[in-house]
């Protein structure tokens, strides 16, 4: 498929952000956007325009019954070079949202060349200070207009950038979690796997009792013991247990993320055992009481990795590593930021260089 572009005029552009570093995560948007509809069986119409409201019928089916996928992937600037990490593998894991929700195919290559070629319109919007970046979020959503419980049948898949500074306040400074004895994110064959817009809706509750104790995130627990680890909010999670390295399988209730199996493969490249267990909240408390538990990190595209220095748990708050970042955060993080931004040889085939 041909994509057209459709430039906004250099007069018309948008101011870009001053202060890159400060920017609230997700709160300024480029100049330009990708779309492509899906309608008789195939996708077409893919173009680049100017960043723009969507219009759809009051009674699209996205509204009323949550067909709707995303991904969320960045791109980084050094010099005048640009790279984007691992972009091939958010659109496949977008179509592996979609087959759950039962929702079109993309093209992967397509997607990857539409990508490149629209943050080559847009580069000069993606900020260069360490912790900055440009979020690129596609996102897939049922547009058909029609009242009543099936798949639709027409689709808008688009994608839209966003320069961002680091995600969480603090920095990467320890962050406090709320561990939720009492709400659950996902239950096995469900859809806790798929990066579908429910899981997030139903995080919200637990984010805001969250929110109010203090923390930055909630740590969830299985579905059915309220005993097991899975994920916290936007992040999977890592467990230094002494010299392993733990974080809880995927076993379909929790996001196999890009960032998670990166940090796997770095690890265990460095000579760390790396154990992809069940692990019990009894576990942590009694490893952080007995000195066991090293170090508690989450990591994630928006994030990056995020240290954890506390856990709010039950009333009672459980401090690690002394409330500092641990040696295992931060080398992980220096090694992974050095190969997204080109920084680090690139021997996985990982970074692909749009400049």
């Amino acid at each position: 498929m041909e994509i057209e572009v459709d430039l906004v005029p250099e007069h018309k552009r948008k101011e870009k952000p001053k202060d890159p570093v400060n920017l609230a995560f997700g709160s300024v948007y480029t100049d330009h956007m990708f779309i492509m509809e899906y309608s008789d069986e195939h996708w077409h119409s893919p173009r680049i325009q100017p960043y723009q409201s969507i219009s759809l019928d009051p009674s699209a089916l996205i509204f009323h019954y949550g067909q709707g996928i995303f991904e969320g992937m960045k791109g980084y600037r050094r010099g005048d070079k640009v790279f984007l990490f691992r972009p091939r593998d958010n659109f496949s894991r977008l179509n592996n949202s979609a087959k759950r929700m039962v929702m079109p195919q993309v093209d992967v290559d397509f997607c990857v060349e539409a990508l490149k070629k629209l943050v080559r319109i847009d580069k000069d919007w993606i900020p260069q200070e360490p912790g900055t970046a440009l979020y690129i979020r596609p996102t897939m959503i049922a547009s058909e207009p029609k009242l009543g419980l099936r798949p639709s049948t027409e689709y808008l898949f688009y994608i839209i950038l966003s320069p961002v500074g680091p995600y969480f306040k603090e920095g990467f400074n320890p962050v406090k979690i709320y561990v939720s004895d009492k709400y659950s994110r996902a239950a096995k064959g469900g859809v806790g796997f798929a990066k579908t817009l429910g899981n997030y809706a139903a995080s919200l509750l637990a984010g805001e009792i969250a929110a109010k104790a203090g923390c930055s995130q909630v740590m969830w627990l299985d579905a059915v013991e309220h005993k097991y680890i899975e994920e916290a909010g936007t992040m999977n999670l890592f467990l230094l247990f002494e010299d392993e390295l733990v974080t809880p399988p995927l076993t379909g209730t929790i996001l196999p993320g890009i960032t998670r199996d990166s940090v796997i493969q770095i690890t265990r490249d460095w000579g760390m055992k790396v154990s992809e267990r069940m692990v019990s909240i009894d576990e942590v408390i009694e490893g952080i009481n007995n000195g066991r538990l090293k170090e508690i990190f989450g990591v994630g595209t928006a994030a990056v990795v995020a240290p954890v220095g506390s856990l709010l748990y039950k009333g009672n708050e459980y401090i690690i590593n002394g409330n500092k970042t641990g040696d295992t955060a931060k080398r992980v993080l220096t090694e992974l930021m050095g190969i997204q931004c080109g920084e680090i040889e690139d021997t996985r085939g990982w970074v692909i260089q749009v400049y």
